[in-house]
C-alpha cells in the first residue's frame, strides 16, 4: 500500500480502487472459484467514469484543445461521466454543460449542479441520432457556443486507454500481489473479467490490459441490459423481440454501437433484466456491505448466471480461479429511485423487527404505551410515509 500523502487536488484520488473478495456471495452460490469485485465507488467522484473524465480532460489540455478561461466542456452522458467531468472542470476552471436523458436520477443532476455544471434534460425515448436526444442537443450547443468542445466519450480513444493504463493494471497487480493460501487458493492470474458495457470503453480497455500483458486466455464477459443493442455485435446472437423494451438500470446499454467498443476484446455476452440487477444490488449490500449501484448489480447478476451456464461452470468449480466483476458505481446516485426505495424501505420484516415490536408494544409505567405505525405500501408518497414511527 502506498504511504499516506497530501494530494494536490481531488483528481489525485481518482482510481486506485480496491479489489474486494465477495466470499459470502460465492459461498451462497456454491462457487469454488474466487469471486472478486473491483469497487469503483471508492474513486473521488464515485464511479469508474472518473478515470476517463480525468484522462480526456488532461489529453485535451496537452493537445491544446482546451483553452483556460474560454473553453466550455459539453458532454452527453448518462450521468457518471458528467460528474467526473464536472469535478475535473471545477478543479481546472472550465465551464461545463451536461446533457442528460430524463430517465437518469435526480441525484445525478443535483451533483452536477453542485459541481457548477449546467444540466439540460432530454427525452429518454429520443433515438441517439435525433436532434432532441442528449447527443443531438450537445452537438447543437457545441456548434453555437463559442469555444464549446465535446470530448465525446463514445469515440475518444482516451476512454478505453484510461482503463488499459489504470483499471486493468490495478486489477492485475492486486491479483498477482495477493499470495495463495489454504483458505484462498489462487491461480495467480485474472482468469475471467465480467463488466457491463455502456460506451464499451471500460470493458475494452481492461480486456486489452489483461490480454496483452498478463493472461491472453482470460475470458472477458460483457453484460448488456435487455433493450440495449450492444450484444448484437458481429459475433453475437440476436436478442429476442421481447428484449427490445425500455430498461430502468442506468449507465449501461445503448441504442447504437459506440466507436470505442471493440467486439474482438469480448469473448461472450450475457443479457440481464432490471429485476435480477436490482436483486443483485441487495445481495451485495446485505452480504458484503458494499453500497453499489444498479449497473454493478447487472454486472454481478451477469457473472453469476455465466458461472452457472455451460460456458462458465468449469470456472465456477475450479478452486483458485479468479473471476473479477467490475462494480462500476455506488448507490449514492440512485437513492430516490423507486427500485432502491423498495429494497431499502419495503423489505419483509426480519425476525429482529418482530422482537423489537414485541418489546415496544408492552406497557411501560414510566413511558406510557408505545404506538407503532406499520409501513405504508409502495404507493406511499415519500420516504417518511414508509418509516415505522414510535411515540413514547
Amino acid at each position: 500500500m502506498s504511504p499516506p500523502q497530501v494530494l494536490d487536488n481531488a483528481l489525485g484520488a481518482v482510481g486506485k480502487t480496491p479489489l474486494i473478495r465477495l466470499d459470502k456471495i460465492a459461498k451462497d452460490q456454491d462457487l469454488k472459484c474466487n469471486l472478486l469485485g473491483k469497487v469503483e465507488f471508492f474513486s473521488a467522484g464515485g464511479s469508474v467514469k472518473d478515470r476517463i473524465a480525468k484522462a480526456m480532460v488532461e489529453a485535451a489540455e496537452r493537445d491544446g484543445k482546451l483553452i483556460p478561461g474560454k473553453s466550455v466542456v459539453i458532454e452527453p452522458t448518462s450521468g457518471n461521466t458528467g460528474i467526473g467531468l464536472a469535478m475535473a472542470c471545477a478543479i481546472k476552471g472550465y465551464a461545463t454543460i451536461i446533457t442528460l436523458p430524463n430517465k437518469m436520477s435526480l441525484e445525478k443532476e443535483a451533483l452536477l449542479r453542485a459541481l457548477g455544471a449546467e444540466v439540460i434534460r432530454t427525452p429518454t425515448e429520443a433515438a441517439w441520432d435525433s436532434p432532441t436526444s442528449h447527443i443531438g442537443v450537445a452537438q447543437r450547443l457545441q456548434r453555437e457556443i463559442p469555444y464549446g468542445i465535446i470530448l465525446d466519450q463514445y469515440s475518444n480513444v482516451n476512454n478505453p486507454l484510461a482503463h488499459e493504463l489504470t483499471t486493468g493494471p490495478e486489477i492485475i497487480e492486486a491479483v498477482v500481489a495477493t499470495p495463495a493460501s489454504p483458505e484462498h487458493p489462487s491461480s495467480g492470474k485474472v482468469d475471467v473479467l465480467v463488466a457491463g458495457a455502456g460506451t464499451g470503453g471500460t470493458i475494452t480497455g481492461i480486456a486489452r490490459a489483461i490480454k496483452k500483458t498478463h493472461n491472453k486466455d482470460c475470458i472477458v464477459v460483457g453484460v448488456d441490459p435487455k433493450g440495449s443493442v450492444l450484444a448484437k455485435g458481429p459475433d453475437c446472437d440476436e436478442v429476442s423481440p421481447e428484449d427490445n423494451t425500455p430498461y430502468t438500470v442506468e449507465g449501461i446499454g445503448y441504442d447504437f454501437i459506440p466507436e470505442v467498443l471493440n467486439f474482438q476484446d469480448i469473448d461472450q455476452w450475457m443479457k440481464t433484466d432490471d429485476a435480477e440487477s436490482f436483486a443483485a444490488v441487495q445481495l451485495v449490500m446485505r452480504n458484503e456491505g458494499l453500497l453499489v449501484g444498479g449497473s454493478s448489480g447487472s454486472a454481478l447478476s451477469g457473472a453469476l448466471r455465466w458461472l452457472k451456464s455451460d460456458a462458465g461452470r468449469e470456472t465456477a468449480n475450479t478452486e483458485g480461479a479468479n473471476v473479477v466483476v467490475l462494480l462500476a458505481d455506488g448507490i449514492r446516485n440512485y437513492m430516490s429511485k423507486p427500485w432502491f426505495l423498495q429494497i431499502a424501505m419495503e423489505a419483509p420484516p426480519s425476525a429482529l423487527a418482530g422482537k423489537i415490536a414485541g418489546i415496544l408494544n408492552t406497557k411501560d409505567t414510566h413511558t406510557g404505551p408505545v404506538l407503532l405505525k406499520a409501513p405504508e405500501p409502495s404507493s406511499a408518497s415519500s420516504i417518511s410515509d414508509r418509516l415505522v414511527t414510535v411515540r413514547l
